[in-house]
């Protein structure tokens, strides 16, 4: 199929010079305002569609599989999380899906440090009060944090991105601890003095700040639960730059309210944009608005994988970030 008669649909805004190549390279409808597309406009999309480009505020379900035209036969997702995505409906029939690996990893660890260091270091109450006028000068007691160097991070999910932040948190001079689904190469532990633990209860009872960093899937949801919250010192700090599914937001918002853990950084939500209400209240909690790879650069490596996977696949070959059901 001649790459300039691909039908390309995109459902979100992306960078200009993304759009400006794709323009060039496709038959592409992009859009116009910066919403998500609604269900019905999805719909709309799938059956008149070659190819579609969601993004993680789009569901593409079973049920909106089924309501796909017979010319959709690639999903290139501009995102690497799929969680939102049926990878295993689309494969079944006869849809590749594609994702952006690896583009993010440096600014989603980044933003990870840098919740780490706003916790403990109380920044937010900081700013707030300078931007309050509320400043009387310095005092030796004042805004009073925690210095992380000589710390236990605990990371959950030692893949690309846990990697990177571990590079940061030993650049800082914390101690490296992770739980993953496999231990990793001795290589990798001896590149970041990290120390393995088999059993995720016994890792948490024992660091000073847990680092979510794994996908969200039927296995990791609500990982951090009522029970595993417990765990934890009433001095540990929660960061999470992942997914919001991994915690259990109703159970951590207890838990803070009720002083059992110190404090969290929030980059991810349970629901979306529906918070917890009580959460967005505490003076010990920090909550930003999912701009964990919101760099210039980043959004546009992720449009240029996008191009790249369509252009493979309209070239006939199989795209170069193709998702694997059940490797995801």
């Amino acid at each position: 199929m001649p790459a300039d008669r691909l039908s390309v649909v995109v459902t979100r805004r992306l960078p200009d010079s993304v759009e400006a190549r794709m323009r060039e390279l496709f038959d592409v409808r992009l859009r116009e305002d910066d919403t998500p597309m609604s269900r019905t406009a999805l719909i709309e999309a799938v059956q008149d569609a070659d190819v579609l480009v969601p993004s993680i505020t789009d569901t593409v379900d079973a049920a909106l599989l089924a309501r796909a035209g017979d010319r959709l036969k690639l999903i290139a997702h501009y995102g690497a999380g799929v969680d939102n995505l049926d990878v295993a409906t689309a494969r079944q029939r006869g849809i590749l899906v594609s994702n952006t690996p690896g583009v993010v990893t440096d600014d989603t660890a980044d933003m990870a440090m840098a919740l780490i260091l706003a916790v403990t270091r109380r920044i937010p109450e900081g700013l707030a009060t300078m931007q309050g006028d509320r400043w009387h000068g310095w005092a030796p007691t004042a805004f009073l944090g925690g210095r992380v160097a000589g710390r236990r991070l605990g990371i959950l999910g030692m893949g690309r991105i846990g990697q990177a932040v571990a590079q940061r948190a030993r650049a800082f001079g914390m101690q490296v601890h992770y739980h993953n689904r496999t231990r990793q190469r001795p290589e990798i532990e001896a590149r970041h003095e990290a120390t393995w633990w088999e059993s995720l209860d016994q890792m948490l009872a024992r660091i000073d700040i847990l680092s979510v960093n794994c996908p969200h899937t039927p296995a990791t949801f609500h990982l951090v639960n009522a029970r595993r919250l417990k765990l934890m010192k009433p001095t540990a700090v929660i960061v999470n730059t992942s997914r919001g599914e991994v915690i259990d937001e109703n159970a951590l918002t207890r838990a803070l309210r009720a002083g059992e853990i110190a404090g969290a950084g929030l980059d991810v939500y349970e629901h979306g944009q529906n918070i917890n209400p009580r959460l967005r209240e505490l003076p010990n909690v920090v909550l930003l608005p999912h701009m964990g790879s919101a760099t210039v650069e980043g959004r546009a490596e992720m449009g240029e994988k996008v191009i790249v996977n369509i252009k493979t696949f309209a070239d006939g070959h199989r795209p170069p970030d193709l998702v694997v059901p059940g490797m995801v």
